[in-house]
């Protein structure tokens, strides 16, 4: 009996051993909750997977990202808020959604500010004299380190009505926007601008509640604004960009080598996704031409929407002030 007492004893001691042997294990483990807006089948869903791929690989396990995609915890709105105070480890928000700490970051709503595609990638490459500016505001204004800029595409409109071509065409129309500044762009085209997050658009546009969309094509082909929406112009007046944060005292609390691996796979899928969104522009336009009447834009018909949309930029400095100055010198200046 004695015996078999001492045995049991054993037995628990082992089971407890091996307790704390997984708990051991388990607590090694640094989990890194991700929101997303878009499923995971988008861009920047794919993008977060490969940047986890790469974290989960090179870490031996000792990072976990957990993505919680299409909106199941926050709101767009609440992205950055959710992040800066740790509510949540990392995740992606709409550059604009940073406009009301850090207005400077709406610079890349600025209609027809880049002059070319090479123009906006070296404008908003990792390192460069725009990004730096905006990457250390937003960190000191939100508690959120920018790991890397999550590429959307450029901006479109849709309509229902007569295809949209010249300013005219937008004159007295309610026209759903995602920023401040795309606001004043429709303000300057003769439109009424509709602030709108991007999951409301499919019933938005489907109910009337506007005329004219505002988006990325990408999102066009994602939501399936197509049915909703039967013209499509390639006005490509701005760009729309999301960036991928995460909560900075969370960051600061891994190790210097954990650190590293994440900024190291921050800098490969940033580019990955960027070559990707910009080489597959045009692969969904012509995917989605079947779907509904594309309007391409002639150079007389774009050059009325570029003098039409000039004072933006000026109302953008008047609005935001020196730093203004110092985000368009920095990307005027590549």
């Amino acid at each position: 009996m004695k015996t078999r007492f001492v045995n049991m004893i054993g037995a628990a001691a082992l089971a407890m051993s091996g307790l704390a042997i997984s708990t051991v294990a388990v607590s090694a483990k640094t989990v890194i909750r991700v929101t997303l807006q878009l499923p995971e089948t988008h861009s920047l869903g794919q993008n977060w997977l490969a940047f986890k791929k790469i974290i989960e690989e090179k870490s031996g396990g000792e990072l976990e990202l957990q993505l919680f995609p299409s909106a199941q915890l926050y709101k767009d709105k609440q992205v950055p808020e959710a992040v800066g105070s740790g509510a949540i480890e990392a995740g992606s928000a709409f550059l604009g959604r940073f406009a009301g700490s850090v207005p400077a970051v709406e610079v890349v709503n600025l209609p027809f500010f880049f002059r070319d595609e090479a123009h906006l990638r070296a404008a908003v490459s990792n390192g460069s004299p725009m990004r730096e500016i905006l990457d250390a505001a937003v960190l000191k204004e939100t508690g959120a380190k920018v790991l890397w800029w999550q590429a959307f595409g450029r901006n479109i409109y849709l309509d229902n009505g007569k295809p949209i071509r010249v300013p005219a065409d937008l004159k007295g129309k309610k026209v759903r926007t995602y920023g401040k500044i795309l606001g004043w762009t429709v303000e300057a085209l003769g439109g009424a601008p509709v602030l709108m997050s991007g999951s409301k658009q499919f019933l938005a546009y489907q109910q009337g509640a506007v005329d004219v969309g505002m988006t990325g094509v990408s999102a066009v082909k994602s939501r399936k604004l197509y049915e909703v929406m039967k013209n499509m112009t390639l006005s490509y007046d701005s760009a729309i960009e999301f960036v991928a944060i995460m909560n900075n005292d969370f960051f600061n609390s891994l190790s210097p080598e954990n650190q590293k691996i994440i900024m190291d796979a921050a800098a490969v899928v940033e580019k990955q996704l960027r070559d990707q969104v910009y080489s597959g522009e045009a692969a969904i336009v012509d995917e989605l031409r079947s779907k509904m009447n594309v309007v391409d834009l002639t150079p007389e018909e774009r050059a009325q929407w570029v003098e039409a949309t000039r004072s933006v930029i000026d109302r953008f400095r008047k609005s935001v002030g020196p730093m203004a100055d110092k985000v368009i010198a920095a990307a005027q200046g590549l």
